[in-house]
């Protein structure tokens, strides 16, 4: 008798170690991140103006829909280099929205932003928007762990609003953590998200604290940087310091098509680089309608890449409160 309550009690014991272990994983595996906190870096020319330090426009501001237009520039592109500096930021936000940009050739495209001032790129950034008060994407993204690159990429699709921010995040069956699911709301717990793992080890769902070391244990970031508005502030608060290394060009201007996207990529590396700088070197994917990076990849001291993300449909949206609540029926919460 003795024996079997003993065997009982102790199938008990491994339920119970169990189950807390699934509760951990859920914690360790739902953090999210949008891959790259990134730095711009332009070096070449010297005694040529240095980057500006204001902070990106936020994404709250009046944004443009997806169907916005504008009357394409008058100056061919290949005049615009020797326009003053505010009138060659105007003609990339026209050519931007009116397509232009989009139609042009990829040698056009390099030698458009070959003959810009130094601080156009980044004025047109700032002026914005550089992304929208409501929307929704689908993104790919890599974050080196523990000096593990990932097989796949987390292919994410995400739910934004910025006033006040709310965040959904679902993995998509296709990537790494396929039915992993998040909700954050900064009205509701500030300081905490909600989530589930995917799969067949879809346990209960719980709270956790934003910025732990469990939360932490899947990406650098936290979820309030999801979003392209993120990249873009992280290239314009860094001016500084990239001005004080002496960057102030791109080491390298082309045109790449990344997973679906058409991008004009600025490749920018820092003398000293890391922990100076956060990457020694940065890629850059300037999307050829909006102005923010679409695509973005990072380089540490030994030329190991360690966060990749792409943005692929990017779509403004309106959202119901229902879009942000964990008993959405939709969901796997």
């Amino acid at each position: 008798m003795h024996r079997a309550r003993q065997r009982r009690q102790n199938h008990k014991r491994i339920r119970v170690v169990a189950c807390v272990w699934n509760l951990v994983s859920v914690v360790a595996l739902v953090a999210i991140a949008v891959p790259a906190t990134l730095r711009a870096q332009e070096a070449t020319s010297t005694g040529v103006a240095a980057l500006p330090t204001f902070a990106a426009t936020s994404a709250a501001g009046p944004a443009p829909s997806a169907r916005a237009t504008s009357a394409p520039p008058k100056t061919p592109a290949a005049q615009v280099g020797t326009l003053p500096l505010d009138a060659q930021v105007r003609w990339l936000s026209h050519a931007a929205l009116s397509g232009m940009l989009a139609d042009m050739s990829d040698a056009a495209l390099v030698s458009l932003f070959k003959s810009l001032d130094p601080l156009a790129l980044p004025r047109y950034l700032k002026e914005g928007p550089n992304g929208y008060p409501s929307y929704e994407f689908t993104m790919l993204k890599r974050e080196r762990i523990h000096d593990r690159w990932p097989d796949r990429a987390d292919h994410m699709l995400v739910r934004v609003t910025r006033d006040p921010l709310r965040v959904y995040a679902k993995w998509l069956p296709d990537g790494a953590h396929a039915g992993q699911e998040i909700l954050y709301d900064e009205t509701a717990r500030p300081d905490e998200m909600y989530g589930h793992l995917g799969g067949f080890l879809n346990v209960m769902a719980m709270w956790t604290s934003l910025d732990g070391s469990l939360a932490r244990s899947q990406s650098r970031h936290s979820v309030r940087d999801l979003g392209t508005e993120f990249i873009t502030q992280q290239f314009l608060a860094e001016g500084k310091k990239f001005a004080e290394a002496g960057v102030t060009r791109a080491n390298a201007i082309e045109v790449k098509t990344i997973d679906g996207a058409r991008v004009v990529t600025f490749t920018y590396e820092t003398p000293s680089g890391q922990p100076d700088f956060y990457a020694k070197k940065e890629i850059l994917g300037l999307d050829l309608r909006r102005p923010y990076f679409r695509t973005a990849e990072s380089f540490d001291n030994a030329g190991k890449i360690f966060e990749s993300i792409v943005f692929q449909n990017i779509v403004p949206k309106t959202f119901d409160d229902a879009a942000f609540n964990p008993k959405n029926s939709a969901y796997g919460f």
